[in-house]
């Protein structure tokens, strides 16, 4: 058996494997074996890479925009030319099957796309005669480097979310993506070299929190963009603000689907069992809620639920016959048994229980599975608002059912969460989901549409304890994160010269 390949930083075109000589295991979490060993950081790693960074952004930065996406486009193309390569590196890292890891790299892509609008983004704003002889203009400039700290569960999506913007302006751009999938990150940075961008302006580092603080406390990182737990992202937006930077820090998720009487109950199950238990639940637009208005709507709903969740496959992330694979870590899956257990004592109904799931004799082109993270999905009814697994983010294949009598009741539950992340109604009432939409204290909102991530050119936001920042990820929010506005008020002298003013100038 040959040895685990290391995975080392990705700094100015050359893999780098620091100066720590410390590395962590990257686990198969379908297997439970250990496939690789990535590379730790110190401060004095991280800081050489922001180095080298700042060195190759100022050319970077002071090109025309057709220049940088001339470098994105061909990118993209090359990101699609090796898309089976990054989407089985990424199940294989992650745990998500195949066909999800293909969507979580078209959807980067997709971010990548918007951002060849950047000579749009960038054009800044012009008025003449705003006094006499005075005209008025504002330009877009780089903030100059700039960071992502990304996590486990879109180790493709989200480092593109905030590379493909940040480079369109102009930033050198340094990503901390996770330890456990940290391939595709190195690889796709790779790809950009490849694609004409210059060495230095996309660094990978890798590392735990020594690196992540290194960049928090680094005076030449300008911006920080981070997605993971909403204890981190509060950790980070405030270390942001004490040096200064700009901080979009996205955290945990509650999100809840909201079922009304006349919605089509067989069609909305199934879209509801995808939207719950894809990606093992991993993702933080996860409909982990669900809340159908009514008892005979919650009766009929809980059947249709309960009667399909069996007849899901759990196994290898590339195992076409899956339709979800193994969760990312023993400790993912060891917390979500143990929420499962307290939503028991808790008093709620535990209708399926993936903790019964075995894969003792399952194996897979010859690997067995006994040692894979898996969990079954389970299912929930009588969930209500003082249990932990309805105040927490179990971020796992669990589904919770919390009845209402009223709308008014059900829209109180997304109102009052801590979270805000995303909601869903399903309904064929025009009027009630407008008003609804409208209503809701949520920052993404789906009507009839289960994960309502915006397309990459609008934005995308949680609220609440979802979110901390004032600007969003892609769309336009992406082009005003990473840069800076410039006004400038010109006069050219003339002949009706006055002498010295000592009064505030207005314009009369």
């Amino acid at each position: 058996m040959s040895a685990p390949r290391n995975i080392v930083h990705y700094v100015s075109g050359q893999a780098w494997e620091g100066t720590t000589g410390a590395f962590q295991p990257v686990l198969n979490p379908s297997t439970g074996k250990e496939q690789a060993q990535v590379a730790l950081a110190n401060k004095a790693d991280v800081d050489h890479v922001i180095a080298e960074t700042a060195e190759a952004q100022r050319a970077w930065g002071a090109a025309n925009p057709q220049k940088r996406i001339r470098v994105i486009m061909r990118w993209i193309q090359l990101i699609h030319e090796n898309m089976d390569e990054l989407a089985r590196t990424l199940s294989l890292e992650h745990g998500k099957t195949f066909p999800d890891a293909k969507g979580d790299i078209q959807r980067g892509v997709d971010v990548l796309e918007f951002s060849l609008g950047a000579p749009h983004q960038l054009k800044g704003e012009y008025s003449t005669n705003v006094g006499a002889g005075i005209d008025t203009y504002s330009m877009r400039q780089p903030l100059g480097v700039v960071a992502g700290i990304t996590p486990f569960n879109f180790p493709a999506m989200i480092p593109l979310w905030k590379a493909g913007p940040a480079l369109a302006a102009g930033n050198g751009f340094v990503l901390k993506p996770s330890e456990r999938d940290p391939s595709v990150p190195v690889r796709l940075a790779e790809l950009f070299i490849e694609a004409g961008g210059p060495e230095g302006v996309f660094n990978v580092v890798h590392g735990g929190k020594d690196a992540v603080d290194a960049i928090l406390n680094s005076d030449t990182i300008k911006a920080v963009g981070f997605v993971g737990s909403t204890p981190i992202a509060q950790y980070i937006y405030k270390r942001c603000a004490a040096t200064g930077k700009r901080a979009q820090c996205f955290g945990g998720a509650k999100n809840h689907a909201i079922v009304l009487p006349d919605a089509d109950i067989e069609a909305t199950a199934d879209t509801i069992i995808g939207a719950a238990f894809g990606s093992a639940g991993e993702r933080c637009m996860a409909l982990s809620v669900v809340v159908p208005v009514g008892r005979d709507t919650a009766d009929r709903l809980a059947e249709a639920i309960a009667r399909k969740t069996p007849d899901l496959n759990v196994g290898h992330c590339l195992d076409p016959k899956a339709d979800f694979g193994p969760l990312v870590t023993a400790d993912a899956r060891d917390r979500v048994n143990r929420l499962i257990g307290e939503g028991i004592e808790a008093g709620a109904d535990l209708v399926i229980d993936g903790r019964s799931l075995d894969m003792s004799n399952q194996e897979f082109e010859g690997e067995p599975l006994a040692d894979g993270f898996f969990a079954g999905p389970s299912f929930f009814d009588n969930v209500t608002r003082d249990m932990s697994i309805y105040t927490e983010e179990i971020f796992g294949p669990v589904l919770c059912m919390v009845r209402a009598e009223t709308l008014e009741e059900a829209i109180s539950l997304p109102d009052e969460h801590i979270y805000g992340n995303g909601v869903a109604i399903f309904t064929s009432n025009g009027g009630a989901a407008r008003d609804f939409a409208e209503k809701v204290q949520v920052g993404m909102v789906g009507i009839n549409v289960p994960i309502p991530v915006p397309i990459a050119y609008h934005t995308f936001g949680g609220w609440k304890a979802s979110g901390f920042g004032d600007l969003n990820q892609h769309g336009p929010d992406s082009f005003r994160f990473y840069t800076k506005t410039k006004t400038v008020t010109t006069k050219w002298p003339d002949e009706s010269h006055a002498g010295p003013q000592f009064t505030m100038p207005v314009m009369n």
